[in-house]
């Protein structure tokens, strides 16, 4: 069990010792340093108001990486329906104003050469299913083991095998025009 209650420094030193991978985790799921800040921030009140029923039967790390994968789905689900209700209201007022495509985004890390590329991929990851996307990009810019993205889902290791099957299969699928029109 964890507890912060009696002792802030502890907990200080629990936020930066996680926050890292927290934030990571949460830009690669929401492709927005804005909004995974604030996801950031939401992950450790969590972690502080709900520290008494980590029981530790998982890792630390991986409580953290639940927590921050369901609020940011439950962003993106909620950002999705401004989305759809800001377009609802554009074609009854010139006043709508759309939530930006996520397609647009470029991860911090690209260097600039590659930002087209980059965007690309994103644009077609965001396109997968969301149980696929979650666990493609857990496995993949997390560095997440098999056995960790099936702790962290609550699905089996057999179930994310297939996942990451499909979502490897299905961005093939989706970028092969982009690639196969690339100049040489």
């Amino acid at each position: 069990m964890l507890s912060f209650s009696e002792n802030e420094q502890a907990f200080k030193d629990f936020i930066t010792q996680h926050q890292p991978r927290v934030y990571n985790t949460a830009l690669n799921l929401l492709q927005n340093a804005e909004d995974a800040e604030e996801i950031t921030q939401d992950v450790f009140i969590e972690a502080w108001n709900k520290a008494h029923t980590f029981k530790g039967e998982a890792q630390v790390s991986t409580w953290l990486y639940r927590i921050t994968v369901n609020k940011s789905i439950d962003h993106i689900r909620s950002k999705k329906r401004k989305k759809r209700f800001a377009f609802i209201t554009s074609l009854f007022h010139d006043s709508g104003e759309p939530i930006s495509d996520a397609g647009d985004f470029v991860h911090p890390g690209v260097v600039t050469e590659n930002r087209e590329k980059a965007a690309m991929l994103y644009k077609a990851i965001d396109q997968l299913p969301e149980t696929q996307r979650i666990a493609f990009l857990l496995s993949e810019t997390g560095g997440l083991s098999y056995a960790e993205i099936s702790e962290i889902t609550g699905s089996s290791v057999s179930s994310i095998e297939s996942l990451l099957f499909r979502a490897r299969k299905n961005l093939r699928g989706l970028l092969a025009g982009y690639y196969k029109n690339l100049p040489e």
